[in-house]
């Protein structure tokens, strides 16, 4: 972060050492120690109370953290589309996989096993979404620039929403033919 730089810069331009500076902010001087050092971040009061301290506005002093922050929450979104994405994927096709065998070999009770094993995937495909929606991605150009940390330009995007519509029906259509195919493979395999 660059909050420790900025504090300790604007603290010596006043001509304060860290005591001095530490009884205006009302904190110890361990404290304004771990702020400049970026053990630790300081709570809105006192960024408040720095602000009016040094003349600038609260913007000016978080300014560069502003721009960390922003690349800190879009690569801690992006792994995480990555991880639960990836777990979807493999919940999905384990749940195509086990359909038929758990109904062949346990009826109706297999049946009712995969609509419980089907309930939480369900559910994170729904998040998944959620988080898609959030990040306004929904083609899979869209997602890949996402995960690369990138954005498309206007151009790109105008194209990308204009496919949104039928992409999701031929998702599903494909989705499903998938799933019954395999669910066919398994019935001539176990008979």
């Amino acid at each position: 972060m660059e909050i420790g730089k900025r504090i300790k810069g604007l603290r010596s331009d006043k001509g304060w050492n860290q005591e001095e500076f530490a009884e205006k902010v009302f904190v110890s001087r361990q404290t304004v120690s771990s702020w400049e050092n970026d053990k630790s971040y300081p709570d809105i009061k006192s960024l408040l109370l720095m602000s009016e301290l040094f003349g600038i506005t609260l913007d000016e002093l978080v300014k560069g953290d502003i721009q960390v922050m922003k690349k800190e929450i879009s690569s801690e979104s992006i792994r995480k589309f990555r991880i639960l994405s990836n777990i979807f994927a493999f919940g999905f096709i384990f749940a195509m996989l086990i359909f038929y065998p758990l109904y062949h070999f346990a009826g109706n009770m297999g049946f009712l096993i995969w609509i419980l094993y089907m309930i939480p995937v369900i559910c994170l495909s729904l998040y998944i979404e959620k988080l898609k929606k959030t990040n306004d991605m929904v083609t899979y150009k869209e997602i890949v620039a996402f995960c690369d940390g990138k954005e498309l330009d206007k151009e790109a995007q105008t194209q990308e929403k204009a496919k949104r519509p039928y992409q999701q029906i031929l998702l599903a259509i494909g989705s499903a033919g998938l799933t019954l195919a395999v669910i066919l493979i398994e019935k001539l395999i176990l008979g």
